[in-house]
């Protein structure tokens, strides 16, 4: 599966940096407003202990994890929603990812300028958030015009879908996302075309100093405050810690220099499995000798369609679906030894595939 994810916030903040360390891309990283111009793409391999396990007991020839997209797109400022600085091009590359990890700056640093003149967490969010309602503001008002016509004439469809239109312009006028709205499937319906910008999930990241990283700051704070009625998640990270972590080769060197910060595991690689949940993913895994590898499907995905990542052969020709649970896989070692155990179950069309199963497909074209 084709899976993005947007890097976005005022210039400034460190997007550039955290898409540095994320990613063996490098983008331009510089003190001063637009340096990334046109979108940068990483791939980022999603850390799995699981595959290791894996590794170990299959001795494949090669081990092939799930990855992402990242991509860090161009600073923003006040004023982008009707093309101010880089808005047009801004907004246009949002519309092309799953979801937004929205990088807000909650570090104090008199050598790094803030485009505002101040560092504040609270206002640099809704800079973003008021420039994207307005574009979905646009968005909807252009449909609406379309549909109202129809709708006065009487027409059940065009009044269901008006009034949907007219529930996203309500909330989204005032001053709110359209992901927060408590909406009906109808509703969603009325605006799937729109693609609106803000009604994407987001992940907020704070990034703070490399001192406040296990205790937070006032910033850290005020941002965790703003965002509560959204119920999104925010996840603390220091950019220059990160890039600093991005440096070592040797895992050991790594560990240690965490275990400086009191870090169990770096930052990034939360994240990465935040935007993994976020957008309601989970992994199984095919395990053989020539290959072990990850696969990555929706949570709630049947079997057949699980099939389909690998091939649309698989999911067309589909028979039934061989499952080993890692447990069982880890307690026999082998197939063989599974399969007398009674451990490999044979699943049908019906089968929902579960986060770690390690399955094995049967299709006939």
């Amino acid at each position: 599966m084709g899976l993005r994810c947007g890097i976005v916030g005022l210039p400034n903040v460190g997007k550039s940096t955290l898409f540095n360390a994320l990613s063996n891309a490098k983008a331009e990283s510089a003190n001063y407003p637009f340096c990334t111009i046109e979108p940068n793409v990483g791939v980022i391999t999603v850390p799995d202990e699981r595959l290791q396990v894996l590794e170990e007991l299959v001795h494949p020839e090669r081990v092939m994890p799930t990855v992402m997209e990242f991509v860090d797109i161009a600073g923003l400022v006040k004023g982008a929603s009707k093309g101010e600085g880089l808005g047009n091009k801004f907004l246009a590359n949002i519309r092309e990812v799953d979801a937004i990890i929205h990088v807000v700056r909650c570090f104090d640093d008199p050598n790094i300028v803030h485009v505002a003149g101040g560092v504040d967490p609270v206002f640099d969010k809704d800079v973003i958030d008021t420039e994207l309602q307005l574009k979905d503001l646009e968005s909807i008002d252009k449909k609406i015009a379309k549909v109202e016509r129809t709708a006065k004439s009487g027409d059940a469809k065009a009044k269901k879908e008006f009034a949907s239109l007219q529930r996203f312009k309500q909330h989204l006028g005032s001053g709110k996302n359209a992901r927060s709205l408590d909406y009906a499937d109808e509703d969603l319906e009325a605006v799937a075309d729109l693609q609106l910008l803000t009604i994407k999930p987001v992940i907020y990241v704070a990034n703070v100093d490399e001192e406040s990283i296990q205790t937070g700051n006032q910033f850290l704070e005020a941002l965790k405050e703003h965002v509560k009625e959204e119920n999104a998640q925010v996840v603390v990270i220091s950019a220059a810690i990160e890039a600093q972590i991005a440096d070592f080769t040797d895992q050991e060197e790594k560990e240690m220099f965490l275990g400086e910060y009191g870090l169990k595991e770096s930052g990034l690689n939360q994240l990465i499995r935040a935007s993994y949940a976020l957008l309601d993913l989970i992994t199984y895994f095919t395990a053989g000798v020539k290959e072990v590898r990850a696969w990555t499907i929706r949570k709630g995905w049947k079997a057949p369609q699980a099939a389909g990542v690998i091939h649309t052969d698989f999911e067309k020709g589909f028979i039934r679906a061989e499952v080993i649970k890692l447990p069982d896989y880890v307690e026999y070692k082998t197939e063989a030894k599974i399969k007398e155990a009674g451990k490999m179950a044979l699943e049908g069309k019906d089968y929902v595939v579960q986060d770690g199963d390690i399955m094995h497909f049967r299709f006939n074209v």
